[in-house]
């Protein structure tokens, strides 16, 4: 699990550097729609940027230890009836809260960035 600093088609290089920021909101916004455990939630977040950008486990595992200890998520065993048992994150209240917030930051942050670029809409 590595992250790409080019997309799929190794064209545009990305700024991996922002993305980095921002994976504590990723990862609630994964745990948004369900409960998963972490091979899973490193494949939502691969899969939804089509390959362009993968999470490190280091990082992933370091993510999930930080937003359960600082409760926003919460972590717990599974009840595998076949293979290993898996330890699944679900989002807590104070998750959600702190997902919506870093959702209206980074909306905001877009907006006044794009306007000092003169971006009017051309963004692909």
């Amino acid at each position: 699990m590595t992250p790409n600093s080019t997309t799929a088609s190794g064209s545009e290089p990305f700024a991996a550097d922002l993305l980095r920021g921002h994976t504590d909101t990723i990862v609630l916004s994964v745990l948004r729609s369900a409960d998963r455990y972490g091979y899973e939630i490193y494949k939502v977040i691969r899969d939804a940027t089509g390959g362009e950008y993968e999470i490190k486990e280091a990082t992933l595992y370091a993510t999930f230890r930080r937003l359960v200890k600082d409760g926003l998520a919460e972590a717990y065993w599974g009840d595998e009836s076949q293979g290993g048992r898996r330890k699944y994150y679900r989002i807590t209240d104070a998750g959600r809260a702190v997902f919506e917030r870093n959702v209206r930051d980074w909306t905001a942050t877009q907006r006044i960035i794009n306007r000092v670029l003169d971006v009017k809409g051309h963004i692909e």
